[in-house]
């Protein structure tokens, strides 16, 4: 976790191992090939994101195997009480901005397994998802509308135009999702 309390990109591994064993007891090889094909989908290969192993979380004791004298491929794996609290603790992390590769990551493994937080978590994580876009949007609001910039810049105002709209329509739909969160 970085100082101000968000996500370093290893720890979105381990977001998704515990995630998808929230969601239900893996075998050992399925849980990997999950995490691989999730990662390999939203952001490519990524030397960035071969995060630490499975066998970590086992040695840390957030994840564990039912039977562990089974061949490690073939292990039934679980969340722990301390992986529980572990994804609950990453589930309710801030997001750090501008939303790069990682950050989106984050954000699909949160949507992911966003049932796993209590309604009010999920209120507070929303809004600072909403949070995260003002920000964006503040900071490339600023870029278009610097003077020197657009009378030289080619079709940057143009692209810079289409950013901010995607922006507004994720923070849109941040606010759409919230609302259907009963208080």
């Amino acid at each position: 976790m970085y100082k101000d309390n968000s996500l370093i990109p290893s720890e979105a591994i381990r977001l998704a191992a515990l995630g998808l064993l929230w969601q239900g007891e893996r075998s050992y090889a399925d849980l990997a090939r999950e995490i691989r094909h999730f990662v390999g989908r939203i952001v490519g290969p990524s030397l960035e994101l071969l995060g630490p192993s499975l066998e970590l979380f086992k040695i840390e004791g957030i994840i564990e195997a039912i039977d562990p004298k089974q061949p490690a491929d073939l292990q039934i794996m679980r969340l722990t009480a301390e992986g529980r609290t572990e994804l609950q603790r990453l589930m309710t992390t801030r997001m750090r901005g501008p939303m790069g590769e990682v950050n989106k990551l984050i954000v699909a493994f949160k949507m992911h397994f966003f049932n796993c937080l209590a309604p009010d978590d999920q209120r507070q994580q929303l809004d600072l998802l909403i949070e995260a876009c003002d920000k964006e949007l503040v900071r490339l609001g600023d870029l278009r509308s610097y003077e020197p910039l657009t009378a030289t810049s080619g079709h940057l105002p143009s692209w810079l135009d289409l950013e901010i709209g995607e922006i507004g329509a994720r923070r849109a739909w941040f606010e759409g999702l919230k609302s259907q969160i009963a208080p």
